[in-house]
């Protein structure tokens, strides 16, 4: 699976991390940025990584800024982009199962390292369950 990471200088050091991790278990990982703690703008990352799984180019989507708050917002201004902001795996199961979260967002500075691997390993291993969610994952488009 291709999916595309991106953060802000905040978010720089732990989406790093989240790259070399996945890309350890074979994951194809495009990094939309930033490449280095200089600080920069978040919503262009989340926007960057919003439109790489609008237009296909990657499967899912994952983003981080300080408080994953901020480039949550900027990436959910994609049209088709439901990103959701975990903080526990518990969180991103839920995304997954109810809501078809095709981005995960995370904070780099609330959340234990530890426990952003559990979360990205959930949201990744988890299915969309369909049914009466997909009714009202329909309804989050707004036209």
């Amino acid at each position: 699976m291709k999916i595309s990471i991106g953060a802000d200088h905040a978010g720089f050091s732990v989406k790093e991390k989240i790259r070399e991790y996945l890309e350890s278990k074979g994951y194809r990982i495009l990094d939309k940025g930033a490449y280095s703690e200089e600080s920069v703008d978040y919503p262009e990352f989340g926007h960057a990584v919003g439109n790489s799984v609008k237009d296909g180019e990657s499967a899912k989507g994952i983003v981080v800024c300080g408080s994953g708050i901020g480039i949550s917002m900027a990436a959910n201004k994609v049209e088709g982009i439901r990103a959701a902001l975990c903080m526990t795996p518990e969180h991103a199961l839920m995304s997954r199962l109810h809501n078809d979260a095709n981005v995960l967002a995370i904070g780099a500075r609330m959340t234990n390292f530890d426990v952003i691997l559990e979360i990205v390993d959930t949201w990744l291993s988890s299915e969309f369950e369909g049914g009466r969610h997909s009714r009202r994952v329909n309804k989050i488009e707004v036209s």
